[in-house]
């Protein structure tokens, strides 16, 4: 059936829209009153100030190819606010980021210089930049060495403070294969397995030439009863499962084990992790969590 339509404008008017109004108040920016920056005595001061679930591509270099890419990223931008400031320009987050990450990658280094920019911008003595994003590296099968691209998820937090400087904490979320070493002992045969996931978030010194992400996904990997590869041919898939059965893990040992090899990494200063296993044979998770400051 054809039907003849009216003029799309009319259409809008049909369903609601109608004309602007003129209106009195200022149109230029330099006319309109500035809310924010009114002083007054407000009575506290705000420790954290701005805007999160920003998403922005960001380009970032790894020690596993590809050792460079692009990929997308969610900020937390804040700052501190003093109580004689009513609130801060939230809109110049947006724009510092834009401005900064056009032309910077994203590592620890340029997150801190970043920081240091926004409580400048902003006129306070502090800020935090939290962002999160997938983080891709190829990885290979164990026996026939097929590729494939894997990935983990991975967080750069940085906090900027007039008086005490920088603080870097990185989270690193990896999986892994763990295989139950309880029913490795009462079983004539087999052993049940799951998929588990390490959490891992470190406080770290303000080390260039450390790859974190590769740190922190090799601390897990190399604990676990096997590593998960995204392309396995059969000769891959008997070396995994034979692998995880000569390494059995209750989350108590890895938890442990994890904790182990980021002691020893003398750039850590403190780290919390979690080991969750999606249990194969149960309808819960389990899961061990382990703390420690070197401080």
């Amino acid at each position: 059936m054809n039907r003849q339509l009216p003029p799309k404008a009319e259409r809008h008017r049909h369903f609601g829209s109608v004309e602007p109004i003129e209106g009195t108040k200022p149109k230029e920016k330099d006319q309109m009153p500035d809310l924010q920056n009114k002083p007054d005595d407000y009575y506290f001061p705000i420790q954290k100030v701005g805007i999160s679930k920003v998403k922005y591509p960001v380009m970032i270099e790894s020690a596993l190819a590809p050792t460079t890419q692009t990929t997308t990223a969610e900020f937390a931008m804040t700052t501190s606010l003093d109580a004689e400031f009513k609130g801060i320009n939230m809109s110049r987050l947006t724009e510092q980021l834009h401005m900064y990450f056009q032309t910077h990658l994203l590592s620890i280094e340029t997150l801190r210089e970043f920081a240091a920019i926004l409580a400048r911008e902003m006129k306070q003595k502090a800020s935090d930049v939290k962002v999160t994003f997938p983080w891709f590296f190829t990885k290979s099968s164990p026996s026939m060495k097929k590729e494939g691209m894997a990935h983990a998820d991975v967080t750069f937090d940085v906090s900027f403070n007039e008086e005490t400087g920088y603080t870097s904490k990185i989270t690193l979320v990896a999986a892994v294969t763990t295989l139950c070493p309880c029913s490795k002992e009462i079983s004539e045969y087999s052993a049940h397995n799951q998929r588990g996931f390490v959490t891992m978030s470190a406080v770290v010194d303000d080390v260039e030439d450390i790859d974190w992400k590769q740190a922190m996904l090799e601390a897990a990997e190399s604990n676990a009863s096997s590593i998960l590869y995204p392309v396995l041919k059969r000769p891959d898939e008997k070396a995994v499962t034979e692998h995880a059965y000569e390494n059995p893990r209750f989350v108590e040992d890895l938890v442990r084990l994890v904790a182990s090899d980021l002691y020893e990494n003398e750039a850590i200063r403190s780290f919390e992790i979690e080991c969750r296993n999606e249990e194969s044979i149960h309808q819960h998770d389990a899961i061990a969590q382990l703390s420690f400051s070197k401080e």
